[in-house]
């Protein structure tokens, strides 16, 4: 496809267009700096895909960027309230954001950086990667596991009811999945790999998970793994090598998500060779070992997806706009 090539350089050019990326724009447009935000679905993709009843586990302040107010009905906000609350200070502040383009390519020529995205070519001095970790899950990698009965995201609950459903996993969006669809009548088995319910599942939800395993209204295999995914049936096995066959019709495989580390590669960062690979990034600045790229919010944990989120990775806006700011 012939690209068109934008006449200005940029200042920077912010590759993601969540709660951090409009964040690093409103930072960047404080410091009169010129940018474009690329995303490559719409207006905060992550957060639009997350489940439809999704509440946070942060009460509402914890979310607000650039000190604008988050007002929700209830002091953890809903899904729902957090879309409307990102549109308006993306409207309201007129931001330049480029929606439904996928940067495919950035190379560094002599003292700027050519971004090739979907649409056109860019030129910016300095580019931000905040693209987040939402987009490619954890496999299980079991025969079976691409059959169109297999769902690595989870939306709605009404689809799975009356169904035999299977939620693979027990952090909070399986926790969420597997109350939701029983509530709406589907019969649901959680598949564990550990011993227990995560220690990270929102502190309000955890006993009602606890006591409907209990009761027997939802059945539990933990210390268990499926091997074998089929049309109407399920294969596990647990840590003793105990082997069963479930009636099957839908499988929620919530195993978590990892960042694009190919993507990093491609561009040139660095990644640790352990199973965290966590980038190469100062953490006074936020740039990497590639001079002008900055990296920001939950990319920067590599697989450890739950130490950077949007309360605590607001800052990183402010310390890379005040770097580049300072080098202008």
């Amino acid at each position: 496809m012939q690209t068109n090539k934008q006449e200005k350089t940029l200042d920077v050019l912010i590759i993601g267009g969540g709660p951090i990326g409009i964040a690093c724009a409103l930072q960047a447009k404080h410091k009169n700096l010129s940018y474009v935000v690329i995303e490559k679905g719409p207006l905060v993709n992550s957060l639009y895909h997350y489940p439809t009843n999704m509440t946070f586990f942060s009460t509402s302040e914890k979310l607000e960027i650039d000190e604008i107010p988050f007002i929700s009905n209830n002091p953890k906000p809903t899904k729902a309230e957090a879309l409307e609350y990102y549109r308006r200070i993306a409207t309201s502040n007129k931001l330049n954001i480029n929606l439904f383009e996928k940067v495919e390519k950035v190379r560094k020529s002599e003292n700027e950086f050519q971004v090739e995205s979907s649409k056109q070519t860019y030129s910016a001095k300095n580019v931000v990667v905040a693209t987040g970790f939402y987009d490619i899950p954890n496999y299980m990698n079991v025969p079976g596991e691409n059959l169109p009965k297999v769902y690595h995201y989870y939306k709605d609950p009404h689809y799975f009811a009356c169904q035999n459903v299977v939620v693979v996993g027990a952090s909070n969006s399986s926790v969420d999945a597997a109350l939701e669809i029983y509530r709406k009548g589907g019969n649901v088995t959680m598949i564990i790999r550990r011993k227990s319910i995560g220690e990270r599942v929102k502190y309000w939800v955890k006993p009602d998970i606890e006591n409907r395993i209990a009761e027997g209204s939802i059945q539990a295999y933990f210390n268990t793994e499926i091997t074998e995914i089929r049309e109407q049936e399920v294969d596990i096995v647990d840590t003793n090598g105990k082997k069963s066959t479930l009636k099957n019709d839908f499988v929620l495989a919530l195993t978590g998500y990892r960042p694009n580390f190919e993507f990093l590669k491609k561009i040139g960062i660095s990644v640790s060779e352990d199973g965290k690979k966590i980038p190469n990034y100062n953490d006074e600045t936020m740039e990497t070992n590639i001079e002008g790229i900055y990296l920001a919010g939950v990319i920067c944990g590599g697989t450890e997806t739950h130490k950077w989120f949007i309360e605590n990775s607001r800052i990183h806006a402010h310390m890379i706009m005040e770097d580049i700011a300072a080098k202008k």
